[in-house]
Parts: structure tokens; sequence; C-alpha cells
């Protein structure tokens, strides 16, 4: 082993920790940010005086605010994805653990209400997503897609037939295959569009309850989105 390579006992230094510890002080002190001014008023300077840092200071840890807005991203992802892989995991039907998924994704953003917003709300002003936020986002749809895939390759799950209308167009069928290859699947292109539509669909509800569209109609909305939750699985073709 040369001297360059890291022992597997390896305990970080008391600068390493340091350095962990403040991170998260400045992560902690984002996510208050976002809570009292929401994404598009949070600032590195406002997020310094939280931690009791000097402006300048903060920078050594965090770049710019679009890099604190990132991390924050990143973390949501990871938060609301392994509770959707828990979900996922459980036992059950098929059915019962795709609506096990969605109400668990729903009920952490019903305990975060500001961490969902960021990643499902009103766009930044002035920032972009880099591409280092696609991993941890791809977490939630994987469960739920994922549960179609492993539903049609032990051959449960029949290929519906398409509805009436145009037919999927040479782009979108390429398209399709961006997620065939995430997954290793051969899923038909018609049960790829169902997924994707399962898939929004769920957060179409979820958003719709958590930024206040079902007041005064469908408050408490638990059944609600129970039931929906249930049929948009069985509109994949997923046992019970």
């Amino acid at each position: 082993m040369s001297e360059a390579e890291p022992t597997k006992g390896h305990r970080p230094g008391a600068r390493e920790r340091n350095r962990a510890e403040v991170m998260a002080q400045i992560m902690t002190a984002g996510r208050r940010a976002l809570a009292e001014h929401g994404a598009d008023g949070l600032s590195l300077r406002a997020v310094a005086r939280e931690v009791g840092m000097v402006s300048s200071a903060v920078y050594r840890y965090v770049a710019s605010r679009d890099e604190l807005l990132t991390l924050l991203i990143i973390e949501s992802y990871d938060a609301v994805g392994a509770v959707a892989e828990r979900a996922a995991a459980g036992g059950g039907s098929a059915v019962q653990r795709f609506v096990a998924v969605a109400m668990a994704v729903r009920d952490w953003g019903r305990a975060h209400p500001h961490e969902y917003a960021l990643l499902h709300g009103s766009p930044v002003p002035g920032y972009r997503a880099p591409d280092d936020t696609i991993t941890a986002g791809t977490r939630v749809p994987a469960a739920l897609i994922g549960l179609l895939v492993e539903e049609y390759a032990a051959g449960r799950l029949s290929v519906p037939v398409a509805s009436e209308g145009p037919p999927v167009s040479e782009e979108l069928s390429r398209q399709c295959d961006s997620v065939r290859d995430f997954f290793g699947s051969d899923l038909p292109d018609e049960l790829v569009l169902r997924g994707v539509s399962a898939w929004t669909h769920v957060y179409g509800l979820i958003s719709f309850e958590l930024f206040g569209q079902f007041r005064n109609s469908f408050e408490p909305a638990d059944d609600l989105l129970e039931l929906q939750f249930e049929r948009i699985a069985a509109h994949l073709g997923v046992q019970s």
C-alpha cells in the first residue's frame, strides 16, 4: 500500500471533523432560511450571520448561493428518496407497495413543506440546477417505476393496449430508451409512458394538497389520495 492510499480504518482528523460540523451548521441555517424566506430569499450573508461567521469565511465552505441551493436540493432529494425506497422494499402486493411509496412521499412533503417546495415549487429566479442533482432526483421515480419493472420482469404485468390516437413518435420512443437503459429493462413504450404518467400524477396530487389546491373541498385529503394512488396503480396494470 502506498503512503497516499487511505487505510480501511481511517478516522477523520480534527480539521475534517471541524469542517463537517461547520457544513452541518450551514445546511441547518440554509434550511431555516428556506422556511423563513423561501428559496429565492436565500442569502449566504444571512446564513453566515446565523452560524456566527463573517461573510468572507463562509465562502471557504460554500462558493455561492447557488452551490448552497444545490446542496440543499440534493439533501432533500436524498431524504425523500430514502423514504420512498424503504416503502418500496416493504411487504405486500405491488399495488400496496405502490400506494405505500406514494403515501410516504406525501407524508415526507407534509413534514418538510419548504424542502418539498424547493424541489417541486416555483423555479428559483436565476438558478439552474446542475447535473449533480440528477442522481438524487431519480430516487423517487426509480422506486415507483421500479415496481412496474419488477412486475413486468416477473410476468405479472401484461402490456396494455395503447390508447386511441397518434402512434408514439420516433423521438418519444427514443426518449423511452433512456428509461429502459436506466432500469436495464425491455419495457415496451406504452408501459414506460404509463410509468411516467403515474409518477407525474402522484406528484400532481401531492402538490395540489401541499400547495392548498384542495382547500375547502378535499380536506383532509387522506382518503382521496389513497384512493387515487390505488387507481393509478390499477391503471398501470399491477395486481392487487
